[in-house]
């Protein structure tokens, strides 16, 4: 008899399996299931605008790129005079270089008393005439400035009258070169400054001229 209560105990079924919990990592985590953590949108990459580019355009007018570009002619005609070493010493080289102006030089120098009247046309009718732009004036008084520069080393070789030859003529010679060059290398700027629109100021040049206005 005491087999029935086993044979009952074998005959009923099994009880159902309690539900398991499902297996979370409490290291790993995903992070759309995470209560933690928030959406966030993905920031895109957004490509940089590049500015526009823009070509600039010289706005001198052209009257006053050609008064300005015949001015600097005033002070490069008087410097010439210190030239004449190296006008000696290269005739062939600076007779080549400067050939296209000897129309010019010709004409300057055969007008009587010409760098007074260049003087007097460029202080009175371009310096002190409101109706000029301030370019071409500006201009006009450094080429006036620059030539009253030009004065003063011939007026200390007359005053010091060194001899042609020992040390005071080769400090003469060299002298007169390097103005020569200085001079040569200020034309060939201002003149392609003024000539592209552009304000060519000569160092302690264009300080002086600008303090005239």
């Amino acid at each position: 008899m005491a087999t029935i209560p086993l044979l009952r105990l074998s005959l009923s079924p099994p009880p159902p399996p309690s539900p398991q919990k499902p297996f979370r990592s409490t290291l790993f985590t995903h992070p759309l299931r995470s209560n933690t953590l928030s959406l966030r949108p993905i920031p895109t990459i957004q490509s940089r605008k590049q500015p526009p580019i823009s070509a600039s355009y010289n706005t001198t007018p052209v009257p006053d790129r050609l008064i300005s570009a015949a001015a600097y002619f005033f002070p490069f005609f008087n410097g010439l005079q210190y030239g004449r070493f190296l006008f000696a010493q290269f005739p062939k080289t600076l007779g080549l270089i400067l050939e296209p102006l000897l129309p010019l030089i010709s004409f300057y120098r055969s007008v009587p008393y010409s760098s007074y009247l260049a003087f007097l046309l460029l202080y009175i009718g371009v310096v002190r005439n409101t109706n000029v732009s301030r370019y071409a004036r500006f201009n006009a008084m450094q080429a006036v400035v620059l030539d009253v520069l030009l004065v003063l080393p011939m007026l200390v070789q007359r005053i010091f009258n060194p001899g042609p030859h020992g040390i005071g003529g080769k400090i003469v010679v060299m002298s007169h070169n390097v103005i020569f060059v200085a001079v040569t290398i200020c034309f060939v700027y201002t003149f392609v400054y003024s000539v592209l629109g552009r304000t060519p100021k000569l160092p302690f040049v264009g300080d002086a001229a600008d303090r005239q206005f």
